[in-house]
């Protein structure tokens, strides 16, 4: 939950060496798909993420399940190695991918066969849809198209 360093993880959250091309190219050897979450101290959405929505078992359980997911802190001095082989402090990995709100999901899988990020959830989505982001990347719906028109055709609509 609340971690000594004043961020929200969960306990099966992906222990890392910050190598993402390394963790990306792991998942699937688990059967899992990879994501990044970004969250930072003192973010209401991020203790709402991990409090209320990885609370409930249905949603805890489908996303632990089929993700392998680590944690970084948009404001934190890790140095971590992206997809592309660049090694960034987290601060300037955030800026580089354009991580601007609290919690957003970024899913990293092979596109065009090369790591790409392949969907993105920025903020917290309401319950329903936030549940609906990870079905769509568990079943590819990226490679068809958007979040949005993959929800509408599942809505009827």
């Amino acid at each position: 939950m609340l971690g000594d360093d004043g961020n929200y993880a969960q306990d099966w959250y992906l222990e890392s060496f910050l190598d993402l091309a390394d963790d990306a190219r792991a998942a699937p050897e688990k059967g899992k798909i990879f994501a990044v979450q970004w969250g930072m101290r003192g973010c209401p959405a991020c203790r709402r993420l991990h409090t209320v929505y990885f609370a409930k078992p249905e949603i805890e359980a489908f996303v632990r399940e089929r993700f392998e997911i680590v944690h970084l802190d948009t404001f934190g001095s890790r140095e971590v190695t992206d997809i592309d082989g660049e090694r960034l402090r987290e601060k300037a990995l955030a800026a580089k991918h354009a991580v601007r709100t609290t919690p957003t999901f970024q899913f990293i899988a092979p596109r065009d066969g090369e790591l790409a990020e392949v969907a993105r959830m920025p903020g917290l989505l309401a319950e329903p849809d936030f549940l609906a982001m990870f079905r769509f990347v568990s079943e590819r719906g990226y490679v068809d198209g958007s979040f949005e028109t993959w929800l509408k055709a599942r809505q009827g609509g």
